[in-house]
């Protein structure tokens, strides 16, 4: 007997959506906390280390900008290496455009405010790739909006209280790496990767990454490379491989 299909199942409670976002949110939390730790060791005070996590929302490139302060480097190459790490936001907006509502603008604009890794790696590992059958695209895309906002404000208000919390507080923590903090974002994003590697899609932008991270390594200045895998995501979101939609059709069927 064939199996039911996901798409055409009923969308998940968001109280289910809130749970299963919960080990995110506390991975999130936890380098929340170290940054605003460093960032105050950096120079920052805790008013703008927490308004930097408000206004900017990018783990990456927030390290980024305070490790170069830590330094002593200039603030605008600080800034400029977290514009290249926020690259791969680019891909990530392309990637859930398909799936949310075409509403009003502030709508529209509240999402893009959640387009951060874990809420869309989130939303389209967990509801798979979107179905060719037009009667199960509205399914699919319920099921891709509803995850997308409960796990994009789960992890905004972990890390933005996170950041707060780390930043006023943070004189009763020394450092953050005994605690291991500072591992705690690294080992969850390695999480949210395990759905996609399930797509031959995703199969292909990870070996695109790897490579390009593997071949700059040698010749490239430290943070090159990683900031160069992220192109695999653009590269496989935009070449149409024949072999990558015959192998995505065959898993459908499936």
């Amino acid at each position: 007997m064939r199996p039911l299909d996901r798409t055409a199942a009923e969308p998940p409670a968001v109280r289910s959506l809130a749970l299963s976002a919960l080990p995110v949110a506390l991975a999130v939390g936890a380098y929340g906390l170290s940054y605003g730790v460093l960032a105050v060791a950096a120079g920052l005070s805790p008013a703008v280390a927490t308004l930097s996590s408000v206004l900017v929302l990018a783990g990456g490139s927030q390290f980024a900008f305070v490790g170069v302060l830590a330094l002593g480097g200039n603030p605008m190459a600080g800034a400029l290496s977290g514009l290249l790490l926020n690259v791969r936001y680019v891909a990530f907006g392309l990637a859930i455009a398909r799936a949310l509502p075409a509403g009003p603008w502030w709508r529209r604009a509240v999402d893009s405010y959640l387009v951060v890794d874990e809420s869309v790696a989130l939303a389209l590992g967990q509801a798979g790739p979107r179905p060719q059958d037009p009667s199960r695209t509205d399914g699919w895309s319920t099921e891709v909006v509803r995850r997308f906002r409960v796990v994009g404000w789960s992890v905004v208000t972990a890390w933005i209280g996170a950041t707060a919390l780390g930043a006023y507080g943070g004189q009763l923590i020394a450092d953050p790496e005994v605690y291991g903090l500072d591992a705690a974002f690294p080992a969850g994003f390695l999480a949210l990767l395990a759905p996609w590697l399930r797509t031959p899609r995703g199969r292909l932008a990870a070996g695109i990454g790897v490579v390009l991270a593997l071949g700059l390594t040698p010749v490239a200045p430290p943070g090159v490379p990683i900031i160069a895998a992220a192109l695999g995501g653009l590269i496989a979101v935009w070449v149409p491989v024949r072999a990558v939609h015959g192998a995505d059709e065959q898993e459908q069927r499936a």
